[in-house]
């Protein structure tokens, strides 16, 4: 029997999934595409729905009543995105262990009546630097932002033992208590704080935008472009567009670069196994992904 045929018989064992990304601007996101396609190839039927706060008809929502509304519609579990993944973490019953320690939810499942919250872009952004930049200088690395993606980041970072990590944000308070976190869950790493104007006397050698600057609703950069240097490599966690401006600008200088496609690729795959449950196959979803136009 073909793999085809294998997929076409166990069309009928799952039932449908009612999915949903609850976001700001998410209409180029390809969150949803992999996880459809993903569950086409293994035989089950999922319904994927934007939930994009800025396209409500009606205009904004509480995200408490996006949260109730998607429960008692029957879905079973969302994504969660800028600008909520620390705003719904009072609406849930109980969070994962991941979750908890970074402080931050990208993804909620509906089961028994209860919302359990998760964080995969650690893993997302851990997974995807560890495939695409193999070998890069991790001695002195600068994150720039600290909310909610930027909380798992920079876990990732920690994980993948950067020697030094500097945090700036424009919100200095969130930042310094991001630096907390991570000193505290990571022992050996010297982490430390810049303002936004303290960084730009920096010379690191890794930069990360953990922030949404570079999105198609929120265009520019995080970092000074002019300060780039071609030794240094470049991080973005922003992928739509996939070439950001700050990506764009440090290919030009002769950086290594890694979009934000690693990070989505990564956290939709374990955000694939929470909500159905079954191991999905990385490599097809990475490859949905990229088959998808920019």
């Amino acid at each position: 029997m073909t793999s085809q045929q294998s997929i076409a018989v166990d069309s009928g064992v799952h039932d449908d999934l009612v999915i949903g990304l609850v976001g700001r601007g998410i209409q180029s996101s390809r969150t949803p595409r992999m996880h459809m396609a993903e569950g086409a190839a293994q035989g089950q039927r999922i319904i994927y729905q934007l939930l994009d706060v800025d396209q409500f008809p009606g205009g904004d929502r509480p995200l408490k009543q996006i949260i109730d509304a998607a429960e008692i519609c029957g879905f079973s579990g969302l994504n969660i995105t800028f600008p909520y993944k620390i705003d719904v973490m009072p609406l849930l019953d109980s969070l994962s262990d991941n979750a908890r320690a970074i402080g931050a939810v990208n993804t909620v499942v509906f089961k028994d009546g209860k919302r359990i919250g998760h964080n995969t872009d650690k893993v997302g952004f851990q997974e995807g630097f560890r495939q695409n930049m193999p070998g890069a200088n991790l001695n002195h690395v600068l994150q720039i932002g600290a909310g909610g993606a930027g909380v798992a980041v920079a876990h990732a970072l920690a994980s993948l033992d950067v020697q030094r990590l500097t945090i700036a944000d424009s919100d200095h308070g969130r930042a310094v208590a991001l630096q907390s976190q991570i000193a505290a869950a990571h022992k050996g790493i010297i982490v430390d704080v810049a303002d936004l104007k303290e960084m730009l006397d920096l010379a690191p050698d890794g930069i990360v935008n953990a922030t949404p600057v570079g999105m198609a609703k929120l265009p520019g950069t995080s970092y000074p472009v002019s300060l780039l240097r071609p030794e240094m490599w470049v991080a973005d966690i922003v992928y739509f567009p996939l070439e950001t401006e700050l990506l764009a600008a440090a290919r030009a200088k002769g950086c290594r670069v890694l979009p934000g496609s690693g990070m989505a690729v990564y956290q939709a795959v374990r955000a694939f196994e929470l909500f159905t449950g079954r191991q999905p196959d990385a490599a097809r979803m990475k490859a949905t992904f990229e088959a998808m136009t920019s």
